[in-house]
Formats: C-alpha cells, structure tokens, sequence
C-alpha cells in the first residue's frame, strides 16, 4: 500500500489545471501508474486516490448489499463524481469544473496527504478548517487513537 506524507499548496489555472507536485510524485511506487480518482470528498474537499488503491476501494464497495437503503445512498453520494484522472507529459492534472465547484477551488488548492489519499482542498477553506480544529486536536487524538495505557499506535 502506498502511504503518502506531506501538505502542498498549488496554483490551478483558468482551465483547471494544477502540477502535481514532483515530491508527491516520487511517493508512488515505482513503475506506477500516474492515474488517479477524484471524487468528493466529506468536508467540502476532494478525495483523490492513486487508481490501484480506487479500485481496490471500489471492489469491497461492490460487496455491500444493494438491498438496503443505506447502501445505496451511500454508493450514490461516494461515487458520484467520482472521475478518472491522468498525469499529463508536463506533469499536470486536469480537474473538472463541478469537483472544483464543490469544494469551492477558485485559483490556490491545497494537497494534504491523509496517509493513503491526498485531499483537495480551496486554500482558504483548508487553512480556515484547520485553525479552527486546532484548539481540540489534543482531546480528538485521546479520543481516537488514546487507549487505556497503552499505546495502540507504538512503533516496536
């Protein structure tokens, strides 16, 4: 699996485009596909996953009941938009205006590794979000990664 690090920020230009930047790049593994999915994301971001990690995604997707509701739904919201991204010779993406329009990206865009996806966000959302998230980062790490004693997340 491929484990992505790092915060980026990026100009988009008029048609959408934007570079994707050459020390994400060489986070891919080796002979890798340049080829990604974008698809909204859950606070009015963009999620973009490599399509190897897609597809892998997308496949226990396909064993979820369709017989329930909830289901559905959740494939509906999830999927929709989601759209196939490649890598041009120059090193550019092309993002489609309604994934731009939904997270609000007009000229600057943050890429913000989220270990095995990158988010996309509009810089001045993204840098609100965060100052505003901030102040109770400490109590939402007890909450989510604090054990009793130990350390779940310890490096042996």
């Amino acid at each position: 699996m491929t484990s992505f690090s790092g915060e980026y920020e990026i100009a988009i230009d008029a048609k959408g485009r934007f570079l994707l930047p050459a020390a994400f790049r060489k986070q891919l593994p080796e002979n890798a596909a340049e080829r990604f999915v974008v698809n909204r994301g859950f606070e009015n971001c963009l999620s973009m996953y490599h399509i190897d990690k897609w597809n892998a995604l997308t496949q226990k997707m396909a064993r979820l009941n369709d017989f329930n509701p909830k289901v559905r739904e959740f494939k509906r919201l999830f999927l929709n938009g989601a759209t196939t991204i490649d890598v041009d010779s120059a090193g550019r993406m092309l993002l489609p205006k309604p994934l731009q329009e939904y997270a609000g990206i007009k000229k600057d865009l943050i890429l913000s590794a989220q270990t095995d996806k990158m988010e996309l966000w509009d810089k001045d959302t993204y840098y609100n979000y965060i100052r505003e998230k901030a102040a109770g980062f400490s109590d939402l790490a007890a909450e989510v990664a604090g054990g009793d004693f130990l350390n779940p997340f310890e490096i042996e």
